[in-house]
């Protein structure tokens, strides 16, 4: 009865195209994901790096934080692929732990990454825990150097 198989291909495409269209948007939105991961905790690594190059005499623990939130700021300013969106990437106050071997500074870096595609997806999909994005925190220790 029916012999035509014109636009078969059409229907076939219109079915798989939405599975192809997910697929390749969540490859490029995981990946972004993943580089931001990677800058959050590198802006962590060289705010850390900043705070404890030794200095003479030694610098305030006011100033040490003027100088963390600079260099971190310039990191993710120049790195940090966030399309336009989002809240920037907040710096907690540093930590300092004194132990027996030297002064020891733990630096914070907080960043909600939000999705481009993905989010809209959620949102459709009910919501979720992570509609508003997702949480990515980069952490680092290191001795302080001072002069003995």
């Amino acid at each position: 009865m029916f012999k035509s198989e014109k636009g078969v291909s059409a229907v076939e495409f219109a079915l798989i195209a939405p599975l192809l269209f997910v697929l390749t948007f969540g490859i490029v939105e995981f990946g972004l994901l993943l580089f931001d991961k990677a800058v959050i905790t590198n802006a962590s690594r060289e705010a850390a790096r900043a705070a404890i190059v030794y200095n003479d005499p030694p610098l305030e623990d006011e100033v040490i934080q003027e100088v963390i939130e600079e260099v971190m700021g310039n990191y993710t300013d120049r790195y940090l692929i966030s399309l336009g969106g989002g809240i920037p990437p907040t710096i907690d106050p540093p930590t300092y732990v004194d132990e027996p071997s030297g002064r020891y500074i733990t630096v914070n870096v907080r960043y909600t990454y939000s999705f481009l595609v993905f989010q809209s997806l959620i949102g459709l999909l009910g919501g979720s825990e992570y509609s508003a994005g997702i949480p990515l925190a980069g952490t680092t220790v290191m001795r302080m150097e001072f002069d003995e």
